[in-house]
């Protein structure tokens, strides 16, 4: 009799850790702790909400934007007020979840908890088997998540392919202007395949490797004030509000060795006095979460990582270019 009262005791402290650590679980398998956190973010002008161009570096449509100021319709972008909306976090609303971080959310409440006050496959079985019965189930809610998340995430690849709007139509290339665009593996930017209607040369490119660079240096440092001379304002209040959470939770991502490793533009354009870029980059870098002001490492290693992004630059006429988004390709 005692040993069946401990054993429900167990098997009750069990549900109860298993609850609050299977979330937190999930969310580090889940989280990429680089210069935009994985996500989709920014404003790409009048084509926020269309995709970019399909390239050799990027052949996969870039995801559409989970964070932006830009509102549907409008030529420019929205207030400040913005911000807020488009920047709702936690885990069970990250990116590409939506009802399926329901779902997920609604079988370890049910399951988990149901285990905690009696219930559960085995609820009519005591001892060892009660710990049986919870093991049992919370292997079969992970495999079930983790089919729904394929499929869904399948599903939403699709969808995101003919949802999109194609690119809005930029000016034809008049006489003058460079109908060659560029794209790098290994050494350099090499002439691509794709039109585009805005000119873009050489040193264009070598000006997006280096704020590839520069970005990535800023955010490892938590260099807000620099961040500011390589990105929107935007932009700048996603890296900053990132940054916090990271500071909340007592972490700090350390960013090195960036390196790109095969680059080519999607589109060019230009919208009055602003011209835009979109280019895709497949590069290298080590990405380590540490403890702040111990270093002791929380997540990621010494070995590189590859990602593959297509970041949009803005430039006002006469001005330097400007990270304007990040998509995830």
């Amino acid at each position: 009799m005692n040993f069946t009262m401990r054993t429900r005791g167990l098997v009750k402290t069990m549900a109860v850790v298993l609850s609050v650590a299977m979330p937190l679980m999930l969310a580090v398998s889940a989280a990429d702790a680089r210069v935009g956190g994985g996500s989709s973010s920014g404003s790409r002008g009048t084509r926020t909400f269309s995709a970019p161009p399909s390239t050799s570096t990027a052949p996969n449509a870039a995801q559409p934007f989970n964070r932006t100021m830009t509102q549907p319709g409008s030529p420019g972008m929205a207030g400040p007020a913005a911000a807020g909306a488009a920047a709702k976090g936690g885990f069970f609303n990250r990116p590409g979840m939506g009802m399926l971080g329901g779902l997920a959310a609604g079988f370890l409440g049910a399951g988990l908890l149901g285990m905690l006050f009696g219930g559960g496959m085995f609820s009519g079985l005591g001892g060892i088997s009660s710990i049986i019965g919870l093991l049992l189930q919370v292997g079969l809610v992970i495999i079930v998540v983790r089919l729904a998340m394929s499929w869904w995430q399948r599903r939403n690849a699709n969808q995101t392919a003919s949802a999109y709007a194609g690119p809005a139509a930029g000016p034809d290339v008049g006489p003058g202007q460079n109908a060659q665009t560029y794209a790098r593996n290994g050494s350099g930017f090499g002439i691509g395949a794709n039109a585009a209607p805005l000119e873009i040369v050489p040193a264009d490119y070598e000006a997006f490797e280096k704020l590839l660079s520069d970005v990535q240096a800023a955010w490892s440092d938590e260099d807000v004030a620099k961040l500011h001379t390589l990105a929107t304002p935007e932009m700048v209040s996603y890296f900053t509000k990132d940054l916090e959470e990271n500071k909340a939770k007592n972490d700090i991502n350390k960013v090195s060795n960036v390196k790109l490793l095969q680059g080519d533009l999607a589109e060019s354009w230009r919208e009055g006095d602003t011209d835009y870029a979109s280019v895709a980059m497949r590069f290298a870098l080590i990405d380590k979460t540490l403890e702040r002001g111990t270093n002791r490492l929380v997540a990621g290693s010494e070995t590189p990582i590859e990602a593959t992004e297509v970041w949009t630059f803005v430039r006002p006429r006469g001005s330097n270019w400007e990270l304007s988004a990040i998509q995830q390709a």
